[in-house]
């Protein structure tokens, strides 16, 4: 099962990067480097120090560019830039992309995404409702690429649950942050 763990300002401190990452790593196989503020410019800080830990991928948020400049494996893109995919995929870079809908999914799948997250599955602060368990389900079924649950997912019945609906994995802040 995929555990990727998405970082923010409030889980990952620069000045402690190192114990952070190796909190992350006890829990993850993949991590992306995520600040939506940007104002911070640490992605090949980031991505130097997390190779030196056992993560599988390493991406960087937002910036097919930025991703491949600083030396990550990968780029996660939000659902606004699926048009983006192929820009990162001819940087030979692995994509994820975030999804919402079961039409997303099958767009970012047509388009060459690697995986990709679906989500809220759970109820999450400032995220909407939540689609559920029966959702992931019928969009896992419907799509060929490994689908990770994300949203409020904050235990490992919550995990387990995601699995036999069919997720590869799951992604989540809160989890990997405490």
């Amino acid at each position: 099962m995929i555990r990727y763990a998405i970082t923010d300002p409030s889980t990952l401190d620069f000045n402690h990067l190192e114990h952070d990452l190796k909190r992350f790593s006890q829990k993850a196989s993949m991590i992306v480097y995520r600040d939506k503020s940007n104002v911070s410019k640490h992605e090949a800080e980031f991505v130097q120090a997390a190779k030196g830990f056992d993560f599988e991928k390493v991406l960087i948020h937002g910036d097919p560019s930025l991703a491949k400049a600083s030396g990550a494996d990968g780029v996660h893109l939000s659902s606004l830039k699926l048009d983006e995919i192929a820009d990162a995929k001819a940087m030979h870079l692995f994509v994820v992309v975030s999804t919402h809908t079961i039409e997303e999914l099958k767009k970012a799948e047509a388009l060459g995404a690697d995986m990709a997250t679906f989500s809220p599955i759970f109820e999450t602060p400032d995220k909407g409702a939540p689609v559920g368990l029966e959702m992931l389900r019928s969009a896992t079924s419907q799509v060929n690429l490994p689908v990770l649950a994300l949203g409020g997912i904050l235990t490992e019945e919550q995990i387990d649950a995601c699995e036999r609906s069919g997720a590869s994995g799951f992604a989540s802040i809160r989890y990997f942050g405490a």
